[in-house]
């Protein structure tokens, strides 16, 4: 993950896991890799789970056991429990900003993202706080009139139907 070298997000399936954001819960195989110190943490995400390693710990030589345990977790879709209302532990998003982010990323990777791009222009994830995301438009969407309807009726329109606790989208040069 950008700027966190010691996680990893595994992409899984949408819907798979029963539950979304920091897990108290895990599968017993993953329970494993936590109690060992071998993973610090595990979130869980729409379409993804991220883990991220103990301290002293390098993918290089745990990656394999963490991926083989996530496998066998994957198959017990009852051992995962939610931690209601803990921070995520990445920097200053809560669990819900995690969720967000996650969502707005694969929302600009896809279909907005897309959209801007077929038009010659850029948009940009600068962050998530407080259920606030921040994007910079570039290319032919930095001071397009239109811009405005791209973020807020397509952008904002599909991180709501995702993720009803949005608060708004802004752009860092708005």
């Amino acid at each position: 993950m950008p700027g966190e070298p010691d996680s990893l997000r595994w992409i899984v399936p949408a819907g798979l896991l029963p539950c979304e954001g920091l897990l108290a819960q895990v599968p017993s195989a993953l329970a494993a890799l936590l109690a060992d110190g071998t993973l610090e943490r595990v979130t869980a995400e729409p379409a993804a789970v991220v883990t991220r390693l103990g301290a002293g710990r390098s993918w290089g030589r745990d990656g394999a056991s963490v991926r083989t345990a996530l496998h066998a977790a994957l198959a017990e879709p009852a051992g995962w429990g939610p931690a209601d209302g803990k921070d995520t532990g990445t920097g200053s998003r809560s669990a819900d900003d995690a969720l967000l982010y996650a969502a707005a990323r694969d929302v600009l990777a896809g279909t907005v993202g897309d959209f801007a791009r077929s038009h010659g222009g850029a948009i940009e994830l600068v962050g998530v706080h407080r259920g606030v995301v921040t994007v910079r438009l570039g290319g032919a969407c930095r001071g397009c009139p239109a811009s405005w309807l791209t973020l807020h009726q397509r952008l904002e329109r599909e991180l709501r139907r995702r993720c009803p606790g949005l608060v708004g989208v802004r752009d860092t040069g708005a």
